[in-house]
């Protein structure tokens, strides 16, 4: 590598690095239009005519708010790891300063936009509450995921790969949304195969790339595997739960049989199992075939 591609970055392309990232996890959703879900509680329910909002603020969509956030977070944090031998003094600052940034704004201007058109009453300061708490735990989910994936050992990149893994077919499928509602059945069963195995396929890739030669990188694909078990469990329980308009009154039943769902998902061989091995054959297969190149690319060239 010469001098040039070895001298530091300029720490505001880092900031630009990051905010970028950011935009690229927000763009399945203004891809798809950007305009606000029907709200429950607005005060004009005859209009179907939304503003846009850079997030979708909405009980419906909590798992794309989180995926939008957490995928454009990995997005920084590879561009921020690819770029190491390159990073100046406080880059991985300025990358998470420009990543937030826009994450941040996106965050407040969905909520000033949402909150305007909602009732005045307390079930709209626990709707908003509640969406804001998801939005704000996905910040700092993203934020975990970024510092990882740009800055921790191998072992702690593989497990933030592996949790915007699970991600990221809600992350697809926003962008994707309204086509499969309009598309034939030819079309959508292959774009729900694809979106089904998208999960085991990048954990495999992940745990690949860690390999097994140490104890923290097989305690990585052990908790890699563990988020590929857990994580769409969970987001089935989230999605069954919060979209389930009945039990929006009742709180408490609304957990309750989010809870029932979660435990459900989490238990059934036949959910589970095939993603599980799909990961694990991917990744050893991936990891001895790295380890074969690697291998190869030391190896002398032998005189002719």
């Amino acid at each position: 590598m010469s001098n040039a591609e070895r001298r530091p970055l300029p720490a505001y392309v880092w900031f630009l690095i990051g905010a970028a990232g950011a935009v690229v996890g927000l763009l399945p959703w203004l891809v798809a239009g950007g305009r606000l879900p029907l709200q429950n509680l607005a005060v004009d329910q005859s209009t179907t005519a939304m503003p846009f909002v850079l997030l979708p603020f909405s009980q419906y969509f909590l798992l794309a708010i989180v995926a939008l956030l957490v995928v454009g977070a990995a997005a920084a944090g590879i561009a921020a790891r690819a770029l190491a031998p390159r990073r100046p003094r406080f880059g991985t600052t300025a990358l998470v300063g420009g990543m937030l940034m826009v994450q941040l704004v996106a965050a407040v201007q969905a909520t000033v936009v949402t909150v305007r058109l909602l009732e005045r009453s307390s079930r709209t300061a626990v709707y908003a509450g509640a969406v804001g708490a998801v939005i704000v735990v996905s910040l700092l989910v993203g934020l975990l995921v970024v510092l990882l994936i740009g800055r921790s050992p191998v072992p702690g990149a593989t497990i933030a790969l592996s949790l915007a893994a699970v991600a990221a077919p809600t992350w697809i499928g926003t962008a994707l949304r309204d086509a499969m509602l309009l598309a034939s059945n030819d079309v959508v069963q292959p774009m729900l195969f694809v979106l089904r195995w998208m999960p085991a396929v990048l954990v495999g890739c992940a745990i690949a790339w860690c390999g097994f030669r140490t104890a923290g990188r097989i305690t990585a694909v052990i908790v890699s595997l563990a988020a590929l078990w857990i994580g769409p469990a969970f987001f089935t329980a989230v999605s069954s739960a919060a979209g389930t308009r009945v039990l929006a009154p009742y709180p408490s039943e609304m957990v309750e049989y989010g809870i029932q769902v979660f435990l459900m998902a989490l238990t059934m061989p036949e959910l589970v199992v095939p993603p599980l091995v799909v990961a694990l054959i991917i990744g050893v297969g991936g990891s001895l075939l790295l380890a074969r190149l690697r291998r190869g690319s030391r190896d002398p060239v032998p005189a002719t």
